[in-house]
């Protein structure tokens, strides 16, 4: 038995005995401390729960009851109104929604629900409008009295039995949970200590208890993880001697003339910012965050060139050999009449070529590399590097970034992302990193017009409008989910170019085939051809080339276009089952269609009703700013789908929701860089505090063991 309370098992607690323990670590709930972190989803209100008998109008009340009835009316000028009927034990309430469909999905007849609001009578009848909801489990149905926590259970555990055996932990043992924040602290941002925050979350007396209980909770967790990003950035801020890379009026003269247009505002200020950082003698660790067709590509090269002036070199590494090609392809054209020397180190090389190629950028004869994680392989050795890109950060890890500044002087770090990102995922993802963003597009740059197409007799108008524009000299792109269609039910792909992020009523569509019936159908007298990233690397450039060259009119892919594609004539694109993609992701892929002087059009073809997935394509069609975009897909979708379970899936969060605690999120990150900048963290009353945190978060953060 350990000398720590917190590792009691829990079968020696009272209420439990061998038989429950095997039940609850189904749970992974094996100790004391395991149960008593493992928190209430929310909590049943039943303080004022009353007969509908006694409602009074006009004051928050909540009645019990269960559906019996749902209701969709249209109303005048485009409106609509949804209803639900409660039963409650013989007398009747209706809960309404204007303008909110998708409430009805919700609900199915039968199921037993709480409506908290403010009742009032309509047509002889209690109705409240916008009801705070809370669906009852069945043990739910006959509580009463209080505010009780209602935790996830397993099967042959009782919600009843778990809040008793709860209770018996928190009175036993929560005065033994330690709490890393000296009082000090704890006094200047008004928290409970731990202890009493996790007996308010479990045992509340009233419903204020429970919430303040849980915003503590949620400030422990972020402040951990700011704290964590803030070490990193004072490790990379404080590693090695960054050189110094000067901007003068001369340089920046001679390359503003290599572009064939004037940068925009936007890119003139993340140009000014990024040449302050070079020239600051400090190591640069900047994110360049742009909507689609905002020009980040250009201000990396500027950056580049900065550093080739100073002498150094620069690399730019992409996640994918096809957007690698097509960044060397931009530099290649901009300095074709420069001196600077430059290569592309892909996967494509022969032997013979790739070691030419590294000995060349051993002997610093190369100033610029452009490649895919090739450049980070051991055998690449820079002789003076200066400046990383690393284009798509969300794709690489925290360890590709850390490669660069692993020998020596301290290199420029600039990560690059042309998915915009909401703001709290900013600050948690990147919050080591300084912030630049471009949110205009250039002039001239045309937006795309955005319709989805349900139905037959929309998508027969559809495919007439893009076979108009074919014949008129525009190309096409068509994308589906998958390389080939699911047999029956729709699986999760095979294929890493493809995003199928919910199930459907129908298989997934697949490339192959949407080829096939194309080529012998809506697009019969067209040229047709198909790429996906299941093909080897010869067979997809030939055809990437055909298409940017005119010589194919279609083209048929997975998402492999998504990033990294630039034909400027190709100014239609119709997406199969839009419904199976995230909007940040449909956002991208309609990007390939804005890159010349053309209106470009993107048209969603999707069947579905769901809800969640009308609400994002109608947020497609209504918006065409990225970062609007980004927002309304971490409100639907929460931050999962946005950056991809590899950047933060594994982020050992307790309580906190990046979407529901923006508010202590930033509290949270106020304090935790003021005690890491100021030094204050470094004190001997915060030694524990910087265990904890080390604990937490030193693997996922690549954090120095000191701090």
């Amino acid at each position: 038995m350990s000398d720590d309370p917190l590792l009691t098992p829990l079968q020696f607690v009272k209420g439990v005995g061998p038989k429950r323990a095997a039940i609850l670590e189904r749970l992974e709930l094996r100790t004391v401390g395991d149960l008593l972190w493992y928190l209430p989803r929310d909590y049943l209100d039943l303080t004022d729960v009353r007969p509908v008998t006694e409602l009074k109008p006009d004051e928050v009340q909540s009645v019990r009851g269960r559906v019996v009835d749902l209701d969709a009316r249209h109303l005048s000028r485009g409106r609509t109104l949804s209803a639900v009927l409660l039963d409650c034990d013989g007398s009747y309430l209706r809960g309404v929604w204007f303008n909110q469909p998708w409430m009805l999905g919700k609900f199915h007849p039968d199921d037993y629900v709480l409506f908290s609001g403010k009742p009032k009578r309509s047509n002889g009848r209690w109705e409240m409008s916008h009801p705070r909801i809370q669906w009852l489990d069945e043990q739910d149905t006959s509580a009463h009295g209080g505010i009780l926590p209602r935790y996830g259970l397993t099967e042959g555990l009782k919600m009843d039995e778990l809040r008793r055996i709860v209770r018996n932990v928190v009175e036993a043992y929560a005065e033994y949970v330690a709490d890393p924040l000296p009082p000090e602290f704890r006094e200047r941002v008004q928290l409970p200590s731990l202890s009493e925050a996790i007996r308010s979350i479990h045992l509340p007396q009233n419903a204020a208890e429970f919430e303040a209980g849980k915003r503590a909770l949620i400030y422990h967790d972020l402040l951990d993880f700011q704290l964590a990003l803030a070490l990193r950035r004072r490790y990379w801020k404080g590693r090695g001697n960054a050189p110094r890379l000067p901007t003068t009026m001369k340089i920046d003269a001679r390359i503003r003339r290599l572009f064939p247009f004037k940068l925009t505002a936007g890119q003139d200020r993340a140009v000014k910012e990024i040449s302050a950082d070079l020239d600051s003698g400090h190591a640069m660790h900047r994110l360049l965050q742009a909507d689609v067709g905002a020009g980040k590509t250009a201000v990396a090269i500027y950056a580049m060139l900065v550093a080739v002036a100073a002498g150094y070199q620069a690399v730019l590494m992409a996640p994918t050999e096809l957007l690698a090609v097509q960044h060397w392809n931009t530099l290649d054209r901009l300095l074709a009449h420069s001196r600077v020397q430059r290569a592309a180190l892909t996967g494509s090389l022969t032997s013979a070529q790739r070691r030419d190629t590294l000995e060349r950028i051993r002997r610093g004869e190369l100033q610029i590399v452009v490649g895919t994680q090739a450049v980070i392989q051991r055998d690449v050795q820079f002789q003076k590097l200066g400046l990383a890109v690393i284009d798509e950060q969300h794709k690489f890890g925290v360890a590709q970034r850390a490669h660069f500044s692993t020998n020596g002087d301290a290199t420029h770090i600039l990560v690059m992302t042309a998915t915009p990102i909401p703001r709290s995922l900013c600050l948690t993802q990147f919050g080591d990193l300084d912030l630049s963003i471009i949110d205009e597009l250039p002039p001239g740059r045309q937006r795309v017009v955005t319709s989805r197409v349900m139905g037959d007799v929309v998508r027969r108008k559809a495919w007439d409008f893009v076979r108009q524009k074919l014949k008129s000299g525009r190309q096409l792109y068509v994308i589906c989910p998958r390389v080939e269609a699911a047999p029956e039910s729709p699986a999760l792909p095979q294929n890493p170019d493809s995003l199928l992020i919910e199930e459907g009523p129908e298989p997934a569509a697949g490339v192959e085939q949407a080829y096939r019936d194309l080529s012998s159908g809506e697009l019969r007298d067209f040229r047709v051809g198909y790429v996906h990233g299941q093909l080897d690397r010869d067979t997809k450039a030939r055809t990437m080339e055909a298409f940017r060259a005119g010589e194919l009119q279609v083209l048929v892919s997975t998402t492999v276009v998504e990033v990294g594609v630039d034909v400027p004539n190709a100014t239609l694109m119709v997406i199969y089952q839009a419904e199976r993609f995230g909007l940040s992701q449909l956002h991208q892929l309609r990007g390939r269609v804005a890159r010349g002087q053309f209106q470009g059009y993107c048209f969603l073809f999707s069947e579905t009703d769901r809800p969640e997935a009308v609400s994002r394509l109608n947020a497609l069609e209504t918006s065409t700013n990225g970062f609007q975009i980004a927002e309304a897909d971490f409100a639907i979708r929460g931050p999962g789908d946005v950056l991809g379970t590899r950047q933060h899936g594994d982020l050992p969060l307790r309580v906190a929701d990046l979407t529901r605690d923006q508010k202590i999120l930033l509290e949270a990150r106020d304090a935790a860089f003021a005690l890491v900048d100021s030094g204050e963290f470094d004190e001997p009353h915060f030694v524990p505090l910087k265990v904890r945190v080390l604990e937490r978060f030193q693997k996922q953060m690549e954090l120095a063991g000191s701090g």
